[in-house]
């Protein structure tokens, strides 16, 4: 038994790095309506109580993790500026203050944005929050992360291009079942841009309350997709990203970068970074210049896990937005070799998939061509476009499957990686099953500083016996 748990890792992460068994799933998914709820439905109450705090949302607020952004709406008038926090429900003993603003979209005039900044939290601890006033407040929770160590635990969950849909609905549901920490969200949000005039800022808030449910509670690391960029002539409506960047605070300053689109945080052992695929990114540029020294910021010894966000993907067999991404990755490819990046996600493509450890950074000559190969420096690519917007699903895989593909599949889902030490993490991708969670694909991912390096590794036999026992247990759910 023990020598088959000591090579079950192996043989799995043979299928992930060796692009001779890609697999194209079978499954065909009854489509749930892809059309908006109604905004009616209970999934977009506002609160009782006048003027109740309303689109709760936290995200991390400083580098390491020991801060957090708070964001809530008034929708009648600013109220209360203030954060009551403490460590249980009964003594909400501590104070922050906060910032208040509105704007206008078209004639949509838009609530009372409220943003606040809790810092100097204590790593691994539930705080419990209250905002509005007196019986209108409202009180949520969160959790702090482990401190910044190679060996802290973290679980993510992976959303992208969520929409409001009934399967829109079925992902939050079936991603809070998991256990996520954390959720790195890889863009495209509300969809509220296929509204028009009014109705955009109308649907921007549903979207607020809709994901309240998880916002409130679980941080969320946000990356701007397509349908942020909401560029608008016919409606006077032409700075892009504006209703995004109103409502979806980032920690852009703590990590040194000079737009709220692209940015970087360390969380327990992971280093993620967030880039923005629909802003200037070629050589020079604000972005280049700002990833360029991040890179050299990242620690691997503190922070093994490196992690990359963005909204196109740079590896895509599916015929939607095929290409697209491959401007950036003719700038970044060669950067996240050469740091060894662990994994990158991405949406946009409204189906999921899974690469090998692939590159296209080299010249054959005697092909007269560059294609992809198998390289170990590469990172992992996930498509997980597949939230569950209106749109629909992506269902054309181009034929045959590409060698760089491993595993590709047009349903609704959701990933999450969870991160057992600086070596090992288990990744999974659900599919939203007509209303079922279902674990469809699954690998074990050995990290790229840590995990093939036997002189760093040295780990007890106890150590090692717990990590693929927690690997085995995973893989048979």
């Amino acid at each position: 038994m023990l020598v088959k748990l000591l090579l079950l890792p192996f043989v799995l992460l043979s299928c992930a790095t060796n692009g001779n068994a890609g697999v194209t799933s079978a499954f065909i998914r009854t489509e749930w309506p892809s059309v908006d709820i109604p905004l009616d439905n209970e999934v977009f109450a506002v609160p009782k109580g006048h003027n109740a705090p309303q689109q709760v949302h936290i995200t991390q607020g400083d580098y390491d993790g020991k801060a957090v952004i708070i964001s809530w709406v008034t929708p009648d008038e600013p109220g209360s500026n203030k954060v009551r926090y403490g460590l249980s429900e009964g003594k909400l003993d501590l104070t922050a203050e906060g910032t208040v603003h509105n704007y206008t979209f078209y004639n949509y005039k838009s609530g009372h944005i409220h943003r606040c900044l809790i810092d100097n939290l204590q790593y691994d601890t539930k705080y419990y929050y209250e905002i509005g006033d007196g019986d209108s407040s409202r009180r949520f929770w969160f959790r702090t992360p482990l401190p910044i160590d190679p060996d802290a635990p973290q679980k993510f969950g992976i959303i992208g291009d969520l929409g409001q849909t009934y399967n829109s609905l079925s992902t939050l549901e079936h991603c809070s079942q998991t256990g996520a920490e954390t959720i790195l969200f890889v863009g495209d949000l509300s969809y509220a841009d296929r509204y028009s005039y009014n109705d955009v800022g109308i649907r921007w808030d549903s979207w607020g309350r809709f994901a309240e449910r998880s916002a409130a509670y679980q941080p969320w690391l946000w990356s701007a997709g397509n349908h942020e960029i909401e560029y608008f002539p016919y409606m006077g409506e032409v700075i892009p990203f504006r209703n995004y960047l109103q409502r979806y605070p980032t920690p852009y300053l703590a990590s040194k970068s000079s737009s709220p689109l692209w940015y970087s945080v360390r969380r327990a052992s992971a280093h993620i970074i967030v880039l923005s695929s629909y802003s200037p990114f070629v050589k020079y540029t604000p972005q280049w210049e700002w990833l360029r020294e991040e890179f050299t910021r990242v620690d691997r010894e503190k922070t093994p896990w490196l992690i990359v966000l963005m909204h196109a993907p740079i590896y895509n067999s599916n015929d939607a937005h095929f290409m697209e991404g491959e401007s950036m990755r003719v700038v970044f490819e060669s950067w996240f070799c050469h740091y060894k990046v662990d994994i990158i996600f991405a949406g946009h493509v409204h189906a999921y998939e899974r690469s090998y450890r692939i590159s296209n950074i080299k010249y054959n000559a005697s092909s007269g061509s560059s294609n992809p190969v198998p390289d170990k420096s590469a990172p992992v690519y996930v498509t997980v476009g597949d939230g569950g917007n209106q749109e629909g699903l992506a269902q054309r895989f181009r034929d045959p499957q590409p060698d760089f593909s491993a595993f590709r599949e047009a349903s609704y889902g959701h990933s999450t990686l969870e991160i057992k030490n600086r070596t090992h993490a288990i990744y999974h991708w659900n599919r939203n099953d007509d209303g079922k969670r279902i674990p469809t694909d699954s690998f074990v991912l050995l990290n790229q500083y840590w995990g093939l390096n036997r002189r760093r590794r040295k780990l007890k036999k106890n150590h090692l016996h717990s990590v693929l026992s927690d690997i085995s247990e995973s893989l048979v759910v």
